[in-house]
This record gives structure tokens, C-alpha cells and sequence, in this order.
């Protein structure tokens, strides 16, 4: 079981996950969306491809890209398609 807390409220669940880069990528599904913002941040990594970010907003704190996933990752990378990896303060417990 791998958890995601921030600001007190476990942001993501789940007994499935990938790590990679010593990075926890939570399955879309485990991650509870309402606490989820879009951001227009971007990012390109070599082998993985485009990312894109979300910002965190839990109890009226902003968590600025503390979020981010790869909606089309560069087949090296397809285990993390449909997954969402968390840092800046973002506690990551396994």
C-alpha cells in the first residue's frame, strides 16, 4: 500500500503503483481528484516524454505542480500511462 499526503488529507491510495526514478506513479484512479487544479506547466524528460502538471489545493492551500503525469509517455515509459507521481511537501508512505 502506497499513500500520498499533503496539508493532512491523503491525496492519493493504492496497492498498485510504479515506481520510477525513485518516483511513486499512483494509478488515475487512486488519486482523489477533487483536490486536483490543472496547471499549464510542462516539462520534457529524454525517455519519458511530455509531462504535464497539477497544482494541489487542499483546505484553501495551493500546492503549486506538486502533481504531474504523462499523458502520452514514449513506449520506454508506457508502464506510468494513466499514472500520477507527487513531490514538493507531498509525503509519499509505502
Amino acid at each position: 500500500m502506497a499513500k500520498a499526503v499533503w496539508n493532512g488529507k491523503v491525496i492519493a491510495e493504492s496497492d498498485t503503483y510504479e515506481t520510477v526514478e525513485g518516483n511513486v506513479y499512483f494509478p488515475e484512479t487512486a488519486v482523489k481528484r477533487e483536490y486536483l487544479r490543472p496547471s499549464s506547466t510542462t516539462s520534457t524528460c529524454p525517455w519519458k516524454g511530455l509531462a504535464r502538471y497539477y497544482s494541489l489545493l487542499v483546505d484553501g492551500q495551493e500546492n503549486q505542480d506538486a502533481a504531474w503525469y504523462y499523458p502520452d509517455p514514449k513506449p520506454a515509459a508506457r508502464s506510468i500511462k494513466n499514472h500520477v507521481a507527487f513531490w514538493r511537501g507531498v509525503e509519499i508512505e509505502k
